[in-house]
């Protein structure tokens, strides 16, 4: 019922999660990500505890082979499961249940791991991991640009309903987290969402405090300098 895509861009460590499926919120439950640390997606009969229980231990720097294989052999559901993982080193596990409702399965290439299920056809995977591959702009263009791929390839076999992107580069708290819900239209509302973060958004996530800065930054007058500066109007 869900494909999703996992990315690291290896110039600034940045981490990219994106999501498309004929369910109602499926951001909401399916993609963990945290900054330096992985990003993953729990999908098919989703098991929110995966996400819950493997950050930690991915924090700690474990293997995310070695986190998957224990969080499955735990779970008597793990049949029913989708489960992939991608760390900030480029390491890669992922799992594809033998319950999981056909077509289903999984590809990986470097610093990309794409996985779905009840999709339309293997090409589903291969053409969102081609899309992202190919594209260019942002990392958050590509994302989208790959959940487009993936789409035109036929997606969802059912159809579509909610879709979800995001994207940490140093924090545990994301640079962008777009969401949506329930649309006729989901990739087009995410697009639309990510012209809209450019116009002030993008320019204030940067002032937030973090972890190279546990401040931020605080004078209004240096904050709206910028957005005079370096947002784009709408539109643009």
């Amino acid at each position: 019922m869900t494909y999703s895509i996992l990315v690291r861009d290896p110039a600034t460590g940045a981490l990219g999660a994106a999501v498309a499926s004929r369910f109602f919120a499926v951001g909401a439950l399916t993609l963990g990500i945290e900054g330096g640390v992985a990003a993953l997606s729990t999908q098919a009969l989703v098991n929110p505890m995966y996400a819950v229980h493997a950050l930690p231990r991915l924090r700690a720097g474990e293997d995310p082979r070695t986190v998957l294989d224990a969080l499955v052999a735990a779970d008597a559901g793990a049949a029913h499961r989708q489960f992939h993982i991608l760390d900030a080193a480029g390491r890669i596990a992922q799992h594809t249940g033998t319950a999981c409702v056909a077509w289903a399965g999984h590809l990986r290439g470097t610093d990309i791991s794409v996985a779905g299920n009840m999709l339309a056809g293997p090409e589903v995977v291969r053409r969102t991991l081609e899309g992202f591959a190919s594209a260019s702009g942002s990392l958050a263009e590509r994302l989208l640009a790959a959940l487009e791929a993936g789409e035109g390839a036929g997606g969802d076999r059912r159809g579509k309903q909610s879709a979800a992107l995001k994207i940490c580069t140093r924090d545990p708290f994301p640079d962008l987290d777009l969401r949506a819900d329930d649309h006729p239209d989901p990739l087009a509302e995410l697009r639309r969402l990510y012209r809209i973060s450019l116009e002030r958004f993008a320019v204030f996530r940067r002032f937030l405090p973090g972890t190279d800065s546990p401040c931020g930054v605080f004078d209004r007058t240096v904050i709206e300098a910028a957005m005079a500066r370096e947002a784009r109007p709408p539109g643009a």
